[in-house]
């Protein structure tokens, strides 16, 4: 059982990434799945969650707009489109799921219970 991202990367601010969570020894589409990320020297913070049947999201309100979330269910993956970088999106991003269905409205990165190794992005001219 792993989850595992990618496409992380060094970007200019303004530039866009993004970054997929994949699935292995499981089915993804099964389980509600997050998006959370460790800025240095930081907490970890929740981005986004996406709901197994993908029709309820959670947003962190800071990042609305610039964020977007998806399901490829032919893939088993989840992605997460980042568009409009800010140095301060410099973070690791891991993506993580709770083993169930649904998202908590909350998105606190203490409800998940697996996480993926992580996918550094780099914000920086």
């Amino acid at each position: 059982v792993q989850l595992v991202e990618s496409g992380g990367g060094l970007v200019q601010p303004g530039g866009s990434l993004r970054l997929s969570c994949a699935a292995s020894g499981f089915n993804l589409n099964w389980f509600a799945i997050g998006w959370i990320r460790q800025a240095p020297g930081k907490e970890r913070e929740g981005v986004v969650c996406i709901s197994s049947s993908a029709d309820s999201t959670y947003y962190t309100d800071s990042l609305k707009g610039r964020f977007t979330i998806s399901r490829d269910r032919a893939k088993n993956t989840v992605y997460l489109q980042m568009i409009s970088l800010k140095p301060e999106d410099t973070a690791v991003y891991y993506c993580a799921t709770n083993w169930t269905t649904y998202c908590s409205p909350s998105n606190n990165s203490g409800l998940y219970d697996y996480w993926g190794q992580g996918t550094q992005v780099t914000v920086s001219s």
